[in-house]
């Protein structure tokens, strides 16, 4: 049996919200996103104490309540908008998804960095000060690029305090950095080097970091080991697998089957899937234009082959993520009946969609991991082939069998999306059935599993 923990987890939206119902009473739900997903596994097996931000109008209540497990944050409006809705996104995410235009794009906030970006990062570290006063012995865990600020404040207050953080989005090589002010990208490094483990999903997101911290700090590196600042930090590479029992468990759902239902009733002979949030990151326009250039190349395959794209709306405060989602209904007009493009959220017809592609098309500019490639693959019962980004992290484990794209070249998406519509039969059994075994051997308990035996392995050394 595995040690029981006391930890703290840090991350920007919780594992719960809450909200009323038509009667005015507290409801509680999953919190959105895949995080809360992700670390369940850690809230079962250890004593967790959740630190995140209020998202609702009832959270807010909540946060003004006594709170043990899940403690929400009720920050300043206004400071929030700014860390949030400019400083972390788009600034952040755009940076280490390389999306600016940069001929036009970013002038840089200083203002929502200063007044958003550190106000809630502080507030955040002082929460977790708290905790720790109540609990010294509890371990740290901050998630993603909401919070590269905190660690350094909570080091400076508790410096034997055990602290990791993961990120969960790419890491660019160092001079895209450059995008952000030297003071700036020097607060993101050392904010994170506070830790004493920073992990990724992929090498080359490790790899990226470790020379981001020569090229930034001028920090020491020696394998996976960075120097700086007095301190050591460990850097690693653990891809998050998914939970299979649960999507075991979700295949076989009364909502999941109804859906599918309604779509094998109207599939075409071949189905292409799609199921992403309308994310600029996400690649969508280019993944039309590619189907649109398939079916030009291939007529014979018009009325026989659809495209099902599924698309969670996402950040439509954000002007940029506004644009693109205009951007791909314009796309998928053009398209006509040749896709049936569906903007909402809607897991239960993801996961029967999953079931039922011949193709599922995944060809992110930039993804940390893209769990809808190892999600779709599990759960799909049709043999079928994923069409696989090189710059999704996920192809540093599942590319091996998968049909693999740049996200960039729409004409090799088209020939891609034939030969996997194409494949035979045995060849599409048996990249479907290495898959699958992968993800039931890697899954979400070994990725939380190796979290606990990093920091296991920092401590051992302290």
């Amino acid at each position: 049996m595995r040690e029981r923990r006391k930890l703290i987890v840090v991350s920007n939206r919780g594992p719960v919200t809450y909200g009323r119902d038509a009667d005015g009473n507290r409801t509680e739900s999953r919190g959105g996103g895949g995080l809360a997903t992700a670390l369940r596994g850690l809230v079962e097996q250890h004593d967790v104490t959740w630190i995140a931000n209020a998202m609702t109008d009832e959270d807010r209540v909540v946060a003004g309540e006594e709170q043990r497990e899940t403690i929400l944050l009720a920050q300043d409006p206004g400071a929030y908008d700014l860390y949030y809705n400019v400083a972390a996104n788009p600034t952040l995410w755009f940076v280490q998804h390389m999306l600016w235009n940069l001929p036009y794009t970013p002038d840089f906030d200083r203002h929502a960095w200063v007044d958003g970006y550190r106000v809630v990062n502080a507030t955040m570290a002082r929460a977790v000060i708290a905790a720790l006063d109540r609990d010294p012995a509890a371990a740290v865990f901050f998630q993603d690029y909401h919070l590269y600020l905190a660690p350094e404040i909570v080091r400076r207050e508790r410096p034997d305090t055990l602290m990791s953080q993961f990120v969960h989005i790419p890491w660019p090589e160092a001079d895209a950095w450059s995008v952000l002010p030297p003071d700036v990208r020097a607060d993101v490094f050392t904010g994170l080097l506070a830790n004493d483990v920073v992990g990724f999903h992929t090498h080359r997101w490790q790899r990226n970091f470790l020379r981001g911290c020569i090229d930034v700090l001028d920090a020491d590196v020696e394998g996976d080991v960075v120097r700086h600042d007095g301190r050591a930090t460990l850097v690693t590479a653990h891809p998050i697998g998914i939970d299979t029992v649960d999507f075991d468990a979700l295949s076989d759902r009364d909502d999941v089957r109804e859906r599918e239902r309604e779509l094998v009733a109207s599939r075409p002979e071949q189905l292409v899937v799609r199921v992403d949030r309308t994310d600029p990151s996400k690649n969508i326009v280019r993944g039309f234009r590619a189907f649109a250039l398939m079916l030009e190349r291939h007529p014979e395959l018009r009325g026989r082959v659809r495209m099902l794209a599924l698309l969670d709306p996402s950040r439509q405060d954000i002007p940029e993520y506004a644009d693109y989602v205009a951007a791909i209904e314009h796309e998928a007009a053009a398209l006509g009946d040749a896709v049936d493009l569906r903007i909402g959220d809607d897991f239960a017809r993801s996961v029967a969609a999953y079931k039922q592609f011949d193709v599922l098309l995944v060809n992110s500019v930039f993804d940390g991991l893209n769990l809808v490639a190892k999600e779709g693959s599990y759960v799909n019962g049709r043999n079928g082939v994923l069409v696989l980004s090189e710059n999704a992290g996920s192809s540093e484990e599942l590319g091996e069998w998968a049909v693999n794209v740049n996200p960039f070249d729409v004409s090799t998406q088209a020939d891609a999306l034939y030969a996997a519509l194409a494949m035979d039969a045995a060849e599409k059994h048996r990249r479907a059935e290495a898959i699958r075994a992968h993800l039931r051997t890697h899954d979400i308990e070994e990725w939380g599993a190796l979290q606990m035996a990093d920091l296991d392995r920092v401590r051992s050394t302290v």
